[in-house]
């Protein structure tokens, strides 16, 4: 059930024309990381047309293996499965009932087009 893996995408720090740090999402940047033992599964579909565009919105749950706190922020991209996607929302924490630990982590993530 946890056989999948994604890469999470970290962004780099740049300052901008105004002196502020903002995130560089350029290749030479950003920080990758493979993450194994996930549990990657649709979640919701939406689609919405007018006379500009034709935008489709596809989302993912995304649960890591028992015992498992993958490094995973709601600022990361997430490439898998030769798309990208953004974290949407906070990713959450589960704790294990029996000991002081992590049980695992589930977060939601989105990909937009159109």
């Amino acid at each position: 059930m946890f056989n999948q893996s994604a890469v999470r995408v970290r962004a780099g720090e740049k300052t901008d024309r105004g002196g502020n740090t903002v995130p560089d999402w350029s290749d030479g940047a950003v920080n990758r990381l493979t993450v194994s033992g996930l549990n990657i599964q649709p979640n919701s579909q939406s689609e919405s047309v007018d006379e500009q565009r034709n935008a489709v919105i596809t989302g993912y749950r995304v649960q890591s293996a028992e015992g498992t706190s993958p490094d995973i922020t709601a600022a990361d991209r997430i490439e898998w499965n030769g798309e990208t996607f953004e974290v949407d929302g906070e990713v959450a924490t589960w704790p294990d009932l029996f000991r002081d630990a992590v049980h695992h982590i589930e977060f939601a993530m989105v990909r937009s087009t159109g």
